[in-house]
């Protein structure tokens, strides 16, 4: 049985409790008290969240816990010192010590990620990596693992890293079956990048998302903007138009950038040679692939795929 503690403070971003029902679902498709959670703060009674509602919790130090989680909170505000005094002594205490979003700037102040590799959002890197240059922050990453040491980007990665843990502490299909029942990927991988060329691109008309959603679904296919027109049941004029007002690109470009995002996650989540990732998302040769690469990244697919191999440390 695990205690996984939650550990909130004032105005902590109320998404962070979502992660409890990864470890709820646990507990229900294994038949056991497979988790036992605790949403904690360091005197307990009511929390106030940043949406102007409290939860009550319980004492931080009333418990033992082999994984303790820092929530985070919208403007990177620290927590008491005496807060930071007892996470400063956690890994001794706990087998993981885990943060969500900003939760990371906590974990941080308490020197607990000195040396280490981490993540938090991506709006926050920049003054992250300014205020902690001891942390070798992986800003583009949805979780990160180093050793004992857990982060993950946003708020609704919190469950992406939940998720891992139940795999890491379970096995994959206990993980797969927790993930079918909240309705999210059982693994978006922890290099992954925090961002989507599907809401980037950021259609507004059904036709065009339309068009976008063919393409995800058959990257491997020839997607010309004839192909694409007919998908979004417009004239190929009409279309390229409409595309181009919409996204500010043209399909022929927005394409390649979700064969790209789509090989690149392909390197981070599997252990496929180059030819084989780019036969699959549609490029057709390694070169082709190469080029688009380096127009999107700067750097060819292999020095991605070698940054990628290590993004997560321990999993």
């Amino acid at each position: 049985m695990h205690t996984v503690g939650l550990l909130v403070y004032a105005n902590f971003q109320a998404m962070g409790l979502a992660v409890a029902s990864v470890f709820e679902y646990t507990n229900r498709f294994r038949g056991e008290q497979a988790y036992v959670f605790r949403l904690v703060s360091e005197e307990g009674g009511p929390v106030m969240t940043s949406q102007h509602f409290s939860v009550n919790t319980e004492r931080l130090g009333d418990f033992a816990y082999d994984t303790l989680i820092v929530a985070g909170d919208n403007d990177c505000q620290l927590p008491p010192d005496s807060l930071l005094d007892y996470l400063r002594q956690a890994p001794g205490q706990s087998r993981r010590v885990a943060a969500i979003c900003t939760g990371a700037v906590v974990l941080a102040a308490a020197g607990l990620l000195d040396g280490k590799h981490a993540t938090t959002h991506w709006f926050h890197a920049q003054a992250f990596k300014q205020q902690y240059p001891g942390v070798l922050l992986d800003e583009d990453r949805i979780f990160v693992v180093d050793g004992q040491i857990w982060t993950s980007a946003g708020m609704t990665a919190g469950v992406d890293l939940a998720l891992a843990i139940v795999e890491k502490d379970f096995g994959l299909e206990t993980a797969r079956m927790v993930a079918r029942k909240l309705v999210v990927h059982q693994r978006r991988g922890g290099g992954q990048s925090q961002f989507s060329a599907l809401l980037e691109l950021d259609a507004k008309s059904d036709r065009v998302q339309m068009a976008l959603t063919h393409a995800r679904e058959h990257l491997a296919s020839e997607l010309s903007v004839e192909v694409l027109a007919q998908a979004a049941r417009l004239s190929p004029r009409q279309f390229s138009r409409v595309f181009r007002e919409e996204t500010g690109q043209s399909p022929a470009k927005a394409v390649e950038r979700l064969r790209v995002e789509a090989a690149r996650l392909m390197m981070e989540t599997t252990r496929h040679p180059i030819e084989v990732i780019a036969r699959e998302t549609g490029f057709g040769d390694r070169e082709r692939m190469r080029q688009a690469f380096l127009r999107a990244f700067g750097q060819p697919p292999q020095a991605i795929q070698r940054t990628s191999a290590g993004a997560v440390l321990a999993l």
